[in-house]
């Protein structure tokens, strides 16, 4: 069996994700489809709107044959470890390559621009350093130090999200060693950050916009059918969807009883930023107030938000710098598969160069992590339902039964 990889987060799963899925299957010609499914926070630092099993289930019955969770360490980072994280999973795995998508969607390219970095990366990070130093974000600091090494000439847009994912994940394939093959199929019909529904094929911004805004209904052309089905339980069976605008009481009440020290150990402060944090957050009425009140051109909404969910779960420097720096994967927690991911599992099992994991149980290295992780994200519901919803992680993985 070939088996090709995905790197997701499914917020929520809409048919720009189903065509991609549809599309990668076709081109890498595989008989399994095994997604990397960021968990309950995702890379932009935000609350994933319903919960990762309810994402890993809508994906299974999709047509997804494995989902494995991309953990928090990884998941809820800058693209660099984003990148590293899923591409080490996968490659783990075993799988015979990847497909993503794209704004640029020629794979050559993104090879090529791999390749002008490597050659030229002193320059690189000398120019990157610099421009970083004189007070620009992360994601305009690489644009131009990439620029000024030429790679304009390749026609690469690197300010487009999925490109800067794209040129990671290519990166990380390569400096792994991988024997996995990089795809792109190119994004249509909608940017990453479009906020209307204009077609069939949207953006999850938009859809989640559209949801929080209380217009379900407008949703209905954008998503499959169980899609919208399962969001539309969830907030019926738990009272919410899970979006910042709820935790801000929390997150604000976190905010103001940290001491300084506890808040300078939370994973991505650094430059006195938990000052005006801390100052920001006793001025602010809700969390948009308090995004207006605290941003600034080094520090993007993405970056704040980021760093946003590490307070909520108390996610320290020295956690991320331990995990991320392991020689080896912890293990690979699996969410969701269909009979195909299965047997794919079971026919690989011998060549899977780590632990494969079911749930929570010990000896589940992350289970005090994962826990804490989980408690947070549950936190805006009410205690009866948070119980329930955290057992969800000590239960065997859904299961897709063939038709």
């Amino acid at each position: 069996m070939k088996a090709c990889g995905l790197i997701v987060e499914y917020n929520p799963y809409h048919n720009g994700h189903h065509y991609h899925f549809q599309q990668a299957k076709k081109i890498t010609d595989s008989d399994c489809v095994i997604a990397v499914m960021s968990g309950n926070f995702l890379q932009r630092g935000e609350p994933a709107i319903i919960d990762k099993f309810s994402r890993a289930k809508i994906a299974v019955e999709q047509g997804i044959d494995l989902i494995v969770e991309l953990p928090y360490y990884y998941a809820v980072q800058h693209s660099e470890l984003f990148a590293k994280g899923a591409i080490t999973i996968l490659d783990n795995l075993q799988v015979d390559s990847i497909c993503f998508g794209s704004e640029h969607g020629r794979i050559h390219d993104f090879i090529q621009m791999y390749q002008l970095i490597k050659t030229n990366q002193k320059e690189y990070d000398a120019y990157l350093k610099d421009v970083l130093n004189k007070g620009y974000s992360y994601p305009k600091a690489n644009e131009l130090a990439f620029t000024h090494i030429g790679g304009d000439q390749l026609s690469i847009d690197f300010t487009k999200p999925n490109n800067i994912l794209g040129y990671q994940y290519v990166k990380n394939i390569y400096d792994l060693h991988s024997n996995i093959e990089p795809y792109t199929i190119k994004r249509i019909k909608n940017d990453y950050h479009d906020s209307e529904i204009n077609d069939s094929i949207a953006s999850a911004t938009s859809i989640r916009k559209q949801l929080l805004h209380k217009k379900e209904e407008d949703i209905n052309k954008a998503v499959p059918v169980k899609t919208r089905e399962m969001i539309e339980n969830y907030q019926e069976k738990y009272g919410s969807w899970h979006d910042w605008g709820v935790y801000f009481p929390i997150l604000k009440y976190r905010i103001l009883t940290m001491s300084n020290e506890e808040l300078k150990a939370i994973h991505g402060m650094k430059e006195g930023i938990e000052n005006r944090i801390r100052e920001k957050a006793r001025e602010a009425s809700d969390f948009e107030e308090f995004m207006d009140l605290i941003k600034t051109k080094r520090y993007t909404w993405t970056s704040l938000q980021r760093i946003f969910a590490n307070i909520l779960t108390n996610t320290q420097k020295s956690t991320i710098e331990e995990l991320v720096n392991k020689e080896k994967l912890p293990g690979i927690r699996v969410l969701a598969m269909s009979s195909t991911g299965q047997q794919w599992l079971n026919q690989n099992k011998k060549q899977i160069k780590t632990n494969i994991f079911t749930s929570n149980k010990k000896p589940y290295p992350l289970q005090t992590f994962d826990d804490r992780i989980d408690h947070a994200y549950y936190s805006i519901l009410s205690p009866t339902i948070q119980q329930k919803l955290i057992k969800q992680s000590y239960q065997k993985p859904i299961f897709k039964t063939p038709e």
